[in-house]
């Protein structure tokens, strides 16, 4: 440790985190605003008195002791004006935050009275015979700070999330709740998980006994009568999380506001649960609209569901990380061609990703066996000093063989948009794969090399399979929140993870920016190119790729 005037900037850096920890702390724990109210919570200097050890220009040393014999922990103390004078007032600045806008969630119990019951935190009953009580209950204080990354330019302001949980006060009576599941769109690993546990919690956390309706075959089955509903209940969800898929069905279009509502009425239904990507969510927000247009008190909630991960503001959809472990299988057997089929084998697969490539890089980053990883965001160069076929000419060159990853939706620069599009309002996609593997042939032959391509194509394998750990895990967090929120009041709403912590998002705010995609000019595109060595094609049409891009990850 140097003496009080030999401050490095490590020490400074550390100061400047801990200020902007404080103020985070601070934040989550003093929200509490209406919608579009602007609320302070700290200014200045007045946020938190500084230490008494920051008084001090002296070296401190604690030492505690203990039985492994460890040496002490030395902690350094200095003057705040001497912490001034190696930070510059800016670098300070930045990691001050004076607004905090909490992004509130439509309540039904400002339109509809509700139960009003208290939320007894009970929920069934052990095998003993005693309740289990939750730990924390939520009120309207409780958020989670959206930007967490300060840096300079940034305004003094930030969004708020309001926090997943279970809350205090109750607006639906739970015995009387009535609740319909559907699940649209694409298979995603986790869909039985989710529904498992939206069942079980409503029965065994609020002791709902009323029924849930388990609507088949996406929005058609609202009225489709060869999909009649079936009754969901937690001995026949027991072991479906065992299993891939739905067991509700899935379709894609089939939206028909009127028929959906009627049957919500018909059938006195309260909650309804929704699972699926940006477009379902979409629907998900008109029916909620259409709820409180008619006068009707039902909580909608989606929860977000999305193979390619681009539903916007949260960390990642669930599944998505099963998915990036089953592309693993695919990619070694990629490798196991390539290796094998001599001279100059070349594997190739492709991966889903409509509009974002991040099963695509995700995949590329866990295996370290690709050497060119190809997505919607950055434009395909065949040929040329940035070109991805002597890039693979050379890599085989090195090392005999080469494994290609592309996503399903790259090459539309090459290949063209299509005018078709499928239920759901999504273009279809060009044949990318099998024009690469042609590009590939051509080229190397005309380079006078042999060369063996073999294209795989999983992706509706990453997709059907079950729930590894980690997605079990989201999945029942997913499911149980979107249950609290429901009960609360809440509608029109989605649950996910946001900073590590789960919230409840507007619906509207999540559609509005959604599709997102991968930012080509960030820092898992360039952990990709570590990976695979390839030419970095991003630079010379990155702002064209920019501007015309809603978000990024």
């Amino acid at each position: 440790m140097g003496g009080p005037n030999n401050i490095t900037p490590t020490y400074a850096a550390t100061a400047a985190s801990l200020i902007f920890l404080s103020a985070a702390t601070v934040a989550t724990f003093a929200l509490y605003t209406r919608k579009h109210k602007k609320t302070a919570f700290f200014r200045g200097s007045n946020l938190l008195p500084p230490p008494k050890s920051s008084t001090t220009c002296t070296d401190t040393a604690t030492s505690t002791g203990n039985a492994a014999g460890l040496a002490p922990i030395k902690y350094k103390s200095v003057k705040d004006c001497e912490l001034s004078a190696q930070l510059n007032i800016k670098d300070l600045e930045c990691a001050h935050i004076h607004q905090a806008n909490l992004l509130e969630i439509t309540d039904l119990g400002r339109t509809f009275k509700g139960a009003n019951v208290q939320n007894l935190s009970q929920m069934s009953s052990t095998t003993s015979g005693e309740s289990i009580a939750y730990n924390k209950l939520l009120g309207h204080q409780d958020g989670i700070i959206a930007d967490i990354v300060r840096r300079e330019g940034l305004p003094p302001e930030t969004k708020v999330y309001v926090r997943a949980g279970p809350r205090k006060e109750l607006h639906f009576e739970p015995e009387k709740v009535r609740a319909a599941i559907v699940t649209c769109g694409g298979l995603c690993p986790g869909l039985n998980n989710v529904i498992r546990e939206l069942v079980n919690s409503l029965f065994h956390l609020y002791r709902a006994q009323d029924g849930v309706y388990g609507v088949r075959g996406g929005f058609s089955g609202f009225h489709d009568e060869h999909r009649q509903p079936i009754m969901l209940t937690p001995a026949l969800v027991d072991q479906i999380h065992h299993e891939g898929g739905t067991i509700l069905g899935s379709s894609r279009g089939g939206f028909d506001i009127d028929k959906i509502i009627a049957f919500l009425e018909e059938r006195r239904i309260c909650q309804l649960y929704i699972i699926g990507g940006d477009g379902t969510h979409r629907g998900a927000n008109k029916i909620g609209e259409e709820c409180l247009k008619r006068g009707l008190n039902i909580a909608v909630v989606g929860i977000p569901k999305t193979i390619d991960n681009d539903v916007d503001l949260i960390d990642r959809s669930f599944g998505f990380q099963t998915s990036v472990e089953a592309a693993q299988a695919a990619i070694r057997c990629a490798k196991t061609e390539a290796i094998c089929n001599l001279p100059n084998g070349i594997g190739v697969v492709k991966l889903m990703g409509r509009s974002a490539g991040f099963i695509a890089v995700h995949a590329t980053l866990a295996s370290g066996d690709v050497d060119l990883c190809l997505v919607p965001e950055v434009p395909i160069v065949l040929e040329g000093e940035r070109g991805c076929l002597p890039h693979l000419v050379q890599r085989v060159h090195e090392k005999g063989h080469a494994v290609v990853v592309v996503a399903e939706g790259a090459g539309e620069e090459l290949l063209g948009e299509s005018g078709e599009k499928d239920a759901s309002g999504n273009k279809k996609l060009p044949a990318i794969g099998e024009f690469l593997k042609s590009k590939v042939l051509s080229y190397f032959k005309a380079q006078g090399l042999p060369c063996t391509v073999k294209y795989i194509d999983p992706s509706y394998m990453v997709r059907s399979v079950a729930a590894n750990a980690a997605d079990s895990i989201y999945c029942a967090l997913l499911a149980q929140n979107a249950v609290h929120g429901a009960m609360a009041g809440f509608t029109q709403f989605t649950v996910g993870l946001c900073n590590n912590r789960l919230v409840y998002l507007p619906i509207p705010l999540v559609v509005a920016t959604s599709p997102r995609i991968m930012d080509p000019v960030g820092r898992t595109w360039e952990r990709v190119l570590s990976v695979t060595r390839q030419p970095n094609t991003a630079i010379r049409l990155a702002k064209n790729k920019i501007t015309s891009a809603k978000t990024f990850l």
